[in-house]
């Protein structure tokens, strides 16, 4: 399976990737919205984007937004990866789009969680 992290810290797309691959995905990562844009366009669709609340270039609601607009229905799940998140963004990032969302700090138990929960275990 492939996956996607999309986030403005290298040291979270690190932990994120490790975690991920040690999980049998193929992992692509991206620093910013129009990043991964462009690495999905080489890519091809991946079955999991994990997306940072707060990215540059392209913000994380528009990145997500755009994504739903040229994914397979049902085929893609998206998780927003964030400290702390308050209801009103929550609220903003399902409404583009998002599956789920993973909230800063996490262990790799909730990973396991989120990837059971998103059918893709």
């Amino acid at each position: 399976m492939k996956a996607l992290v999309v986030e403005s810290s290298s040291t979270m797309r690190s932990v994120l990737r490790r975690i991920l691959t040690m999980r049998g995905f193929e992992v692509a990562e991206a620093e910013n919205g129009q990043h991964a844009l462009d690495v999905l366009r080489c890519m091809g669709e991946a079955d999991l984007v994990l997306v940072d609340w707060v990215l540059h270039e392209l913000d994380s609601l528009e990145f997500i937004a755009r994504l739903r607009l040229g994914a397979t229905p049902g085929m893609m799940v998206i998780m927003l990866v964030a400290d702390a998140p308050g209801m009103r963004e929550l609220h903003r990032a399902f409404i583009a789009g998002v599956d789920d969302y993973l909230m800063k700090p996490f262990t790799s138990l909730q990973i396991d969680q989120m990837l059971t929960q998103g059918g893709l275990t």
